[in-house]
């Protein structure tokens, strides 16, 4: 275990903020899980307890594991993991799975472990990755459009392409995401307007096409519409019954909390384990629980931006700012939604949320974060070891 502990490298806060939340997770997660046990009808909670430890345990695994390998090997990496990512949304999305005849296709089946995995958030981190590689590159030069088309903006529109009929709140995510990086990156405004112009149009005709053809192309649209439209109103619908019990959780919470397991709405709202697990997290501790989680995430957001910050390259600094901030943006969007201060999107809370992909990708993307730390901490220990007189007499005799 000490061996262990001293090859962890990188930012220790991150270390702990990522651990903290993680320990945390299991009390609702177990909670949460007791619905879905007795519907299930097994009514076995322990089962759902190992099996989000093993999630967990993988996770931190792939975060240990990446955390090792010299981020300037992501910048090749991606442009290996864009083809790969887009073959699997494809397999994907030709999969033609329905619920309630939309589009549901959003996991693959992964051979022989009787798993399955949600290509769309691989594709998130991949897809970050490439525009920070891409924008490091012409730093320091002026770009021209056309020269940024195919490189750049082909990719990012063919992914969220494929990613959009089964999941638009991922898609809008992410289409958000890399503005903000190419914004940050010094990508001029007037093409970015361009980007963002282009991707209006372009949804616009996908839902006009979605209409016209329904039975050719099942889709969410009138989902997408209806969850708008419900929240903008305020009416009270069958859709809005997620978020009515969620929000009688958040009302009955109160400050303190219910205590651990003694969650009511846990028995009835849909999710609750993953989409909606804020508010049975403020349902079960209180608003002291939801603002630990907010303090948490917000932490984390500090201190990727002091990464950031300290980074010895570009690419690091565009590297950890692509893959960090999704993160706290989509607990800010979970939250959001659970107080219903936003539609209903369907984005888990990272780390805290059951389910494997989710975990895996936010480990895969913490991981990352960490091996830009740790090559700037390599760096600190050759400046002090230059610097050292006992260390340069050591090394001479």
């Amino acid at each position: 275990m000490q061996t262990l502990f001293k090859n962890i490298k990188g930012d220790r806060l991150i270390w702990a903020i990522a651990a903290l939340l993680a320990v945390f997770s299991f009390l609702p997660v177990y909670s949460a899980a007791s619905n879905l046990a007795y519907v299930g009808g097994s009514g076995n909670t322990f089962g759902f307890f190992i099996k989000h430890f093993m999630h967990l345990f993988l996770g931190f695994a792939i975060m240990y594991g990446v955390h090792k390998i010299p981020y300037r090997y992501f910048r090749g990496l991606s442009m290996i993991m864009i083809p790969i990512v887009i073959v699997l949304l494809i397999v994907t999305m030709f999969q033609g799975t329905t619920i309630d005849g939309a589009n549901a296709s959003r996991w693959i089946q992964i051979p022989f472990v009787g798993m399955s995995f949600q290509t769309s958030t691989l594709a998130a981190v991949v897809l970050m990755v490439y525009v920070a590689r891409y924008l490091s590159k012409i730093q320091d030069r002026k770009v021209t459009f056309t020269e940024t088309l195919l490189p750049l903006w082909a990719p990012v529109f063919l992914i969220l392409i494929l990613i959009l009929p089964a999941n638009f709140s991922t898609t809008a995510i992410m289409f958000l995401m890399i503005m903000m990086l190419a914004f940050i990156g010094g990508y001029p405004i007037k093409y970015l307007a361009v980007i963002i112009g282009t991707g209006i149009v372009a949804l616009s005709l996908f839902v006009l096409i979605a209409k016209a053809f329904p039975d050719a192309m099942p889709n969410r649209v009138d989902t997408w519409i209806s969850r708008i439209e419900n929240f903008s109103n305020g009416e009270d619908t069958e859709g809005d019954y997620q978020i009515e019990n969620a929000k009688i959780a958040i009302a009955s919470g109160g400050i303190p909390g219910k205590g651990p397991g003694k969650s009511t709405q846990k028995n009835v709202l849909p999710q609750s384990s993953s989409d909606f697990i804020f508010a049975i997290i403020i349902e079960e501790y209180g608003l002291i629980g939801g603002f630990f989680l907010l303090i948490m995430y917000s932490w984390l957001l500090f201190r990727i931006v002091i990464v950031s910050q300290k980074s010895d390259t570009i690419f690091g600094k565009l590297l950890v700012l692509g893959v960090g901030l999704p993160i706290v943006f989509q607990a800010l969007i979970n939250m959001a939604v659970a107080v219903e201060l936003f539609p209903v999107t369907g984005q888990t809370l990272p780390l805290i949320s059951s389910g494997g992909t989710s975990i895996w990708m936010t480990c895969l993307a913490i991981g990352i974060i960490l091996s830009v730390s740790a090559k700037r901490e390599e760096i600190k220990e050759q400046e002090i070891n230059e610097d050292n007189p006992l260390e340069i007499l050591s090394e001479t005799i």
